[in-house]
């Protein structure tokens, strides 16, 4: 096996750009952070004139006209599956067509 001799200067040279890459990578980090740490701290923009927007304190649901026992089948009440629940009440009239 060759063994290549390296000089001290050649490998102060290799640690000190390393070193130098290594400080420039947490540099950019911290300068990453604190920008973003900026941003979040920072209050909204109250625009004079603009429309704001009211979430209502409850949220209505996609089906209103469900019945409240199906609440706790998601995939029933948007229509995917089945719902598992016996339901006595009489089924919907469908429309007839006119001859």
């Amino acid at each position: 096996m060759k063994t290549v001799a390296r000089s001290t200067s050649q490998t102060m040279q290799r640690v000190k750009v390393g070193m130098s890459g290594l400080a420039a990578v947490v540099l950019l980090i911290g300068l990453a952070s604190a920008i973003f740490s900026a941003a979040s701290r920072e209050r909204p923009v109250d625009v004079p004139g603009a429309a704001k927007l009211e979430i209502p304190a409850t949220v209505p649901t996609l089906n209103t006209t469900a019945p409240a026992d199906t609440a706790s089948e998601p995939l029933a009440e948007l229509g995917v599956a089945p719902s598992t629940t016996n339901s006595d009440a009489p089924a919907p009239p469908t429309a007839q067509p006119q001859s």
